[in-house]
């Protein structure tokens, strides 16, 4: 990839550039495509596998289709970098999950080339069935296309919609990417063979001039048609089992490469000829064109900036909370058999992979279904395990009705683990941790931890072990900050810092900040900026919810100011619940209030620093709100 010098790509203006290109300009632009993506993945992190092996089938889809009248809908949407590419935004693709850049997944404000927005697994075909669905209703004779994951295959949602898409005259094309595992279990000699038969350009070709030689012979002609069309299907069914796809009424072709051009080509085109929803089964090579990828895809799906030439190191960072949640499952689990390990297609994201290892029969991996997850974890809860469920944040959002009923009202004990907690920089406004304390709070019964440190992250551990409750440990990305935590004391539930001067009155603060999690350091820093003129107290939450009113109202004494920051949405954050007791508190009435949270939660991708700056986080922001309200004497 080294002796491509990206001229071509950069004359593509739009997907309409493609069109005219011979076979051999396309392979040497799918060259030049991967060579764009790796340098940018490498430069600023990204999901790089997925890409690299998608770059002909996008090609092929752009020359056989015409985006964006007919509209191509991505599974969770971190496989449209080469989409990007050809769609106008070559000269912006060094921007990618920056700042102000572009996304790093598909989104309709970005452009009208994508058609639909996505950040979570199993929404394309619904998604894209409602999409043809509205062009049938209005006449219109456009293609929706749906481009879709083998992994994305493990969420239920896709069978839901799969269900539903066996409607006439639907212009509705599915394209399973499968690189990693076969779909199909009649896929054996034979049914290869065939296959290769049904997808050759020759077998298209001869198909076709037959079924317009005999559309031409008087009378006869049209039934000659339909009886060969009944003979191949009787034969096919004689000769191989219909699939799963065929069985749910789709049409289906495949499995062909998905890095062969024209065999792509040939595929899409024939299933723009069907009547109905046809699926189309490809297979690519995940890292395609990048032998590290090629040989490690599942360390290239998603990754912070690298070294092209060094590629990621094989040993993963152990001083991150993931890695010592993994630590903590496996030490507990060691000393009691009850313990349970489950996850949603993350084992090596949330740091389960240890554990994997070391209690197999007691780990699960149930794929990409947080929901079946959770329930699964309840079942296991009501026959006496101690279920752990570690999931990103951002994914638990799909869980909330399984955590009232199958988890809440039935009071079984079950522990989420809850990792990429509060801001996430680079993947942007889908994968934002955000929200889980706001609607995790309102379930019946649960108890959150916010733990800041790798101490504290034992303690809740060990605490929800023994309660036997409905529990949430949440945790940021990345490691625990490093900071002077000398005045820091324990309670058990609480902690708290004291920065008041020696010798004044430091049971009444003039100033008490409350906060939880990762943020608390910015709330220090921000002290290290006041507190030669402010007598300040910092309590910082480990236990977030239900909030220990009593303890916290003795701890801020008779403060003028109340400034509580959270590194979450405002809206029935533990903010607006703590302000809610401020306010119905005959006995602690403080001057001010002010809440610090995040007020438009729908922000886009960018480093985190860039994400505090725009939610008003930084210690510098922090020190001068807080001189502002109480003024600088």
């Amino acid at each position: 990839m080294k002796g491509f010098k990206l001229k071509r790509l950069e004359d593509i203006l739009s997907p309409q550039d493609l069109k005219n290109l011979s076979i051999a300009d396309l392979n040497g632009l799918a060259g030049e495509m991967r060579s764009k993506i790796l340098v940018t993945v490498a430069n600023n992190g990204g999901h790089l596998a997925s890409n690299l092996g998608i770059v002909e089938t996008t090609l092929a889809i752009h020359r056989v289709f015409n985006n964006p009248d007919d509209q191509i809908v991505f599974d969770v949407g971190h496989q449209c970098y080469a989409h990007k590419l050809l769609t106008g935004r070559h000269h912006q693709f060094h921007t990618l999950r920056q700042w102000q850049g572009i996304s790093g997944f598909t989104n309709r404000k970005e452009s009208n080339k994508d058609a639909f927005g996505a950040g979570h697994s199993g929404t394309s075909i619904s998604a894209a069935l409602g999409l043809a669905m509205a062009n049938q209703l209005d006449g219109k004779k456009d293609y929706v296309i749906a481009l879709v994951g083998d992994g994305s295959f493990t969420n239920g949602m896709i069978y839901e919609a799969l269900n539903n898409c066996n409607k006439e005259n639907l212009r509705l094309i599915i394209i399973l990417n499968d690189n990693e595992m076969s779909i199909s279990e009649n896929v054996g000699g034979l049914s290869n063979y065939l296959s290769k038969i049904r997808n050759s350009q020759n077998y298209f070709n001869l198909k076709h001039h037959t079924q317009s030689f005999l559309h031409k012979i008087p009378l006869v002609g049209d039934g000659l048609v339909e009886g060969t069309r009944k003979f191949k299907k009787q034969l096919k069914k004689r000769v191989v089992a219909e699939n799963f796809f065929e069985h749910l009424g789709l049409d289906y072709l495949g499995p062909v490469d998905g890095c062969d051009l024209k065999k792509l080509e040939s595929v899409l085109s024939e299933a723009k000829s069907k009547s109905k929803c046809c699926l189309v089964h490809i297979h690519t090579v995940k890292g395609k064109g990048y032998p590290d990828a090629e040989e490690h895809p599942e360390m290239y799906h998603s990754s912070g900036p690298f070294d092209r030439d060094k590629g990621i190191a094989k040993k993963a960072s152990e001083d991150n909370f993931s890695a010592m949640f993994g630590k903590i499952m496996v030490e507990a689990a060691n000393s009691n058999d009850s313990i349970c390990a489950i996850t949603a297609a993350m084992t090596g994201g949330t740091g389960l992979d240890r554990f994997s290892q070391a209690h197999p029969r007691r780990f699960f991996d149930v794929g990409i279904a947080e929901e079946h997850a959770v329930t699964f974890a309840a079942g296991l809860s009501a026959n006496g395990k101690t279920p752990v469920c570690a999931i990103y944040s951002t994914f638990v959002q799909r869980v909330y009705d399984q955590l009232i009923h199958d988890a809440a009202i039935q009071t079984l004990p079950l522990i989420m683990a809850l990792d990429r907690c509060g801001l996430v920089p680079g993947d942007g406004i889908t994968h934002q941790g955000i929200y889980d304390c706001s609607y995790l709070s309102s379930i019946p019964g649960i108890q959150i931890y916010s733990p800041e440190t790798y101490d504290e992250m034992k303690i809740s551990f060990t605490t929800c072990f023994e309660d036997k409750s409905l529990a949430v440990i949440r945790y940021p990305k990345g490691a625990e900050q490093q900071y002077d935590r000398s005045g820091c004391s324990h309670d058990g539930d609480l902690s708290y810092q004291d920065f008041s001067e020696v010798g004044k009155d430091a049971e009444h603060p003039e100033i008490v900040i409350l906060t939880y999690g990762r943020i608390t350091q910015n709330a220090y820093d921000a002290i290290q900026l006041l507190k030669a003129n402010k007598q300040i107290r910092l309590i910082k939450l480990i236990k977030v919810y239900p909030l220990e009113l009593e303890k916290i109202f003795s701890l801020m004494g008779q403060a003028k100011l109340v400034y509580i920051l959270e590194e979450g949405i405002r809206s029935g954050g533990i903010g607006e619940k703590l302000a809610a007791a401020i306010a119905q508190n005959e006995d602690f009435k403080p001057a001010k209030l002010r809440i610090r949270a995040i007020e438009n939660p729908l922000m886009e991708q960018g480093d985190l620093p860039d994400l505090y700056n725009c939610c008003g986080f930084l210690p510098a922001q922090i020190a001068d709100e807080i001189i502002e309200i109480v003024g600088n004497k």
